[in-house]
């Protein structure tokens, strides 16, 4: 452990390391000028296959496969690597320059949706679909998707960021943010024990928002920190993670915007269903 001591005034420095450190920075906005493409369905998606963007294409093909025709889309790829989120096109549709973000042109005005918990329930409610309409059923369904959105940044930015990404391993971070992620899977290890899906007997958008994180956390995609956490004792998440990892909607969407891992898993645009085969 080392002991630093912060300055009274911090400073930027763009060379602090570490993964993705060439893309982060204190300040907002664009920093060049690029238009975002359109392609010719009503949808487009802006986005990478990380978990937060695989959450909106498993959505869209749920509701393909659900028979919904309206919810096809064209999934455009941002490479945030190369700071394609910090073009004027992306930053107008998304002004806190992160993926996903979606443009519905299906009405008169377009309407921009950011935020992955925003998009789902606008689609969901859009389609009338994946979310409950009942009110107690919904509340809990809702209650469930903010609780992953407000639970995630803890398990990436904190337990993710200091056991892969950090340019040294720091035990403190490691074990303060090792202790949260296990905290998070046990409250969702004793409600799938209650019931077959987060919200319920139902399957929905908390379910599609939280499998890609904590789903991909005990399938071993994420962070290769399976056996770190020891989410064998998690029996109910394992369950439920390889009940949702057979759907084939949940196949498809994982691949769209994905241009890393096994060559056949990826598919870097989406604009056709054909595409996907």
């Amino acid at each position: 452990m080392t002991d630093y001591q912060p300055p009274k005034v911090w400073t930027w420095d763009a060379e602090n390391g570490g993964t993705f450190a060439s893309t982060n920075r204190p300040i907002a906005g664009a920093t060049h000028d690029k238009a975002l493409p359109v392609g010719k369905h009503p949808l487009q998606l802006y986005s990478l296959a990380t978990p937060n963007g695989q959450k909106v294409t498993i959505l869209l093909e749920e509701l393909l496969a659900l028979g919904h025709s309206g919810a096809e889309y064209d999934a455009w790829l941002i490479k945030i690597g190369d700071g394609d989120q910090f073009g004027s096109g992306f930053v107008a549709v998304n002004p806190n320059s992160k993926i996903p973000a979606l443009m519905d042109h299906s009405g008169p005005t377009p309407i921009r949706i950011f935020e992955s918990g925003a998009i789902l329930q606008y689609l969901a409610e859009k389609f009338g679909a994946l979310l409950p309409t009942a009110p107690a059923a919904r509340a809990e369904c809702l209650s469930w998707l903010f609780w992953q959105m407000g639970s995630a940044p803890y398990l990436g930015g904190g337990f993710g960021h200091f056991y892969a990404y950090a340019p040294s391993k720091m035990e403190y971070p490691i074990n303060r943010f090792a202790m949260e992620a296990k905290r998070q899977l046990d409250v969702l290890d004793k409600r799938l024990a209650e019931s077959e899906y987060i919200a319920g007997d139902e399957y929905s958008i908390a379910d599609i928002a939280i499998w890609p994180w904590y789903g991909g956390l005990v399938l071993g995609r994420l962070y290769d920190a399976a056996t770190f956490l020891s989410v064998h004792e998690y029996t109910h998440v394992m369950r439920w993670a390889k009940a949702i990892d057979a759907r084939p909607a949940v196949k498809r969407g994982r691949r769209v915007n994905r241009v890393f891992g096994e060559v056949s898993e990826q598919l870097a645009e989406r604009h056709e269903a054909a595409d996907l085969d």
